[in-house]
């Protein structure tokens, strides 16, 4: 397993981390076990979870019960910010709520510290610095060694960097958005931004929530124990006629090179800048797997251009 530095910060994580969203939804608690374990052997390092997974918290209790001794050979992220109630009490980045939510992160987590620790969406309520305040108090207090940001605007981002470089404090070090071949909205501000201030990326549904894989046919029905068969309203965001064309197109790359559509979603994020690690959930030992391996196609900058012309021409 390749393994990468996160942005320009001193933390490594492996170049495949794994989602942990499924745990305590999709899988239950022995398949979860199965599927983190076979991570663990495979050297997956990164575990990337957040507090409001699996109907708030079940995730990261699964994860809490499932890596015991093993905690401290991962690097284990979590996230704060979205609603872990439903009237509205317990969200955002405030001071008072950010002191909370790492607690019970860390209970249901059954650890005294996270590795990474994510504003999950940006909170307009609270200001900036209130933010930045708070979660350094929780790096100097060694319950977070790292902090990081999720869904924020690439303007966002900058604000709260130019904000802790005045206010000597920790800075983030990650920004993890949704990135893939057919969706490339964060190249025009985003992207750059991250490369401006050495974040590592970490994008999430590189496959575009299946759409990727190969294992959709264009105008046939999605198969019904699929994730677009069992969620309408994601198959009508990413199967549209643009998408389905530019798939094709891609299929047929891939194989004139005698690889899968895994391994050139995985891989063409693996070489794009400032991505430290793909982020990809699985509910089965069989997905880890293949998802370790779909990174190892080093592509051509002749086959990245491309790429380029046809998932953006």
């Amino acid at each position: 397993m390749q393994i990468r530095n996160l942005g320009g910060s001193g933390l490594r994580v492996s170049a495949v981390g794994l989602g942990c969203n499924n745990f305590g939804q999709r899988t239950d608690l022995e398949t979860s076990r199965k599927v983190i374990h076979r991570a663990l052997d495979l050297g997956i390092t990164l575990f990337d979870t957040a507090d409001i997974y699996a109907g708030m918290g079940g995730s990261e209790t699964v994860l809490g019960t499932v890596l015991g001794d093993r905690r401290k050979d991962i690097v284990l992220a979590t996230k704060y910010a979205k609603p872990m109630a439903t009237d509205g009490t317990k969200q955002g980045a405030s001071r008072r709520y950010i002191m909370k939510a790492v607690e019970a992160s860390l209970t249901r987590l059954k650890t005294d510290y996270i590795d990474l620790y994510q504003q999950h969406d940006y909170d307009p309520l609270t200001p900036i610095e209130e933010t930045m305040r708070a979660l350094d108090d929780l790096v100097r207090q060694g319950k977070v060694r790292y902090i990081g940001n999720s869904n924020f605007p690439a303007w966002r981002i900058a604000e709260a960097e130019h904000v802790a470089r005045a206010m000597n404090v920790s800075r983030f070090v990650s920004c993890q958005d949704e990135y893939s071949l057919v969706v490339r909205d964060i190249e025009k501000d985003l992207l750059p931004c991250a490369q401006e201030y050495d974040l590592g990326l970490l994008p999430f549904f590189p496959l575009a929530s299946g759409l990727l894989t190969g294992k959709y046919k264009r105008g046939e029905a999605a198969p019904v124990d699929t994730r677009f068969g069992k969620a309408p309203q994601l198959r009508d965001r990413y199967v549209t006629p643009h998408n389905e064309a530019i798939v094709e197109k891609l299929e047929a790359f891939a194989k004139a090179r005698g690889h899968s559509m895994l391994e050139l979603a995985f891989s063409w994020l693996a070489a794009r800048p400032q991505v430290s690690s793909v982020i990809a959930g699985a509910t089965r030992v069989e997905q880890i797997e293949q998802n370790v391996t779909a990174i190892a196609w080093t592509l051509s900058a002749d086959e990245m251009a491309e790429i380029d012309k046809i998932t953006m021409g």
